[in-house]
């Protein structure tokens, strides 16, 4: 038996974001608490909803402490500003930080169990606020998943919640707010949602759904990442990573991510790599140890990334696949090895030691992985 679950409602397209007041309405809000981050405050976004909400008789109250990479100290602290606001409806707009934490607000305005107790799959007891999430970025596709991930400083690691009651109610996907997005942000935003389509593809649990929706992500983003980044105002390269970046989400959310995230956690708590970056460096070297597991799918990825695969062997299109990976990465300027954010040789046993700790991900890999597996992944690209 299979389960396929996603947002119930989406509205996708330019100018989507000018109907969020009226969603808020049709879901019966009458204080709302909009979560979002400092970039997203410099834009004019937030006082443009603040203004319609207002003009619909719904009071807002605005929390922008949210930063990459959130930690648990954020989430709590958005999940009061919640429960103070007497709010009935959380609004995030943002990347993926900002809808996460957006999310876990929803959940603990109405649950008293800690948020540490909830850390893991189906563990938070009661549904949350009432949701609309809003992404400004082509990248988690956090807006149709049941999934938040937290930084614990501390513990210098990264864990998450599962649950199917982070999934809103309604999810709005305008492209227009993705063209603020700088370069850098786009290529890593965009990388992150390639990540996403192609682990789901070849994730243990893919189905004939995820792999219909993760196909055409990856089509979709192999055709036009590259002309998103070279040109943020190309409103036709935007629409498509947008609608990409959601349909990798719903199909990661169903199928689940495989190794890739998995080395990117430690890298990421350790040394504060941004996700979609970290994600990035390892992705070449991970799907590389990954195709041996089902050569004819990662062939068939290379296919589904415009690249001419006529007369060429599943493995020599797999291998193919993995030097477009590379090249993309290089034509998008991102870091492609773990030195340039000062990571050691000496620092390898303990990050391996780490992948192997996130044994939700693991468990959807196609090929199994050995502690010294993970250190030879992460030599290969120090």
């Amino acid at each position: 038996m299979k389960i396929f679950q996603t947002t119930k409602r989406i509205i996708i397209g330019e100018g989507a974001f000018a109907a969020a007041a009226e969603e808020a309405v049709l879901l019966g809000a009458h204080k709302v608490l909009i979560v979002t981050g400092q970039n997203i405050i410099k834009t004019n976004y937030i006082d443009a909803l603040e203004s319609k909400l207002n003009k619909n008789g719904i009071k807002a109250t605005v929390f922008s402490d949210v930063e990459p990479d959130p930690s648990y100290e954020t989430a709590l602290k958005a999940g009061s500003a919640a429960i103070h606001s007497s709010a009935d409806t959380v609004i995030g707009v943002g990347g993926g930080s900002s809808l996460d934490v957006a999310k876990i607000a929803s959940i603990l305005a109405t649950n008293d169990k800690p948020i540490t107790e909830m850390f893991g799959v189906n563990l938070v007891p009661k549904p949350g606020l009432k949701l609309i999430l809003i992404p400004t970025t082509a990248g988690t596709g956090s807006e149709v998943t049941h999934i938040s991930i937290l930084s614990d400083e501390r513990e210098r690691i990264k864990t998450g919640i599962v649950s199917q009651y982070l999934l809103p109610d309604i999810a709005i996907v305008d492209p227009v707010l993705t063209v603020s997005s700088p370069p850098d942000v786009t290529a890593y935003s965009g990388m992150d949602a390639l990540v996403h389509a192609v682990e789901a593809f070849t994730s243990v649990n893919a189905t004939v759904i995820t792999d219909t929706l993760a196909a055409k992500a990856i089509e979709l983003i192999s055709a036009n990442l590259r002309r998103a980044y070279a040109n943020g105002d190309n409103m036709e390269a935007r629409s498509a990573m947008a609608i990409a970046s959601m349909m990798a989400g719903q199909a990661f959310a169903n199928a689940g991510v495989t190794a890739t995230h998995a080395f990117a956690y430690p890298i990421g708590a350790v040394f504060h790599i941004p996700h979609g970056i970290a994600n990035s460096i390892m992705f070449p070297a991970v799907m590389k140890f990954n195709m041996t597991a089902n050569l004819p799918k990662f062939a068939r990825i290379a296919s589904l990334m415009g690249i001419n695969t006529h007369n060429l062997t599943d493995r020599q299109s797999a291998l193919k696949m993995v030097e477009f990976l590379q090249e993309l990465i290089a034509d998008l300027r991102l870091p492609s090895c773990l030195s340039y954010y000062g990571v050691k040789e000496s620092d390898i046993p303990s990050l391996a030691t780490g992948v192997m700790k996130v044994t939700r991900i693991l468990a959807n890999n196609p090929r199994k992985l050995t502690l010294k597996d993970a250190e030879e992944i992460y030599k290969n690209v120090l």
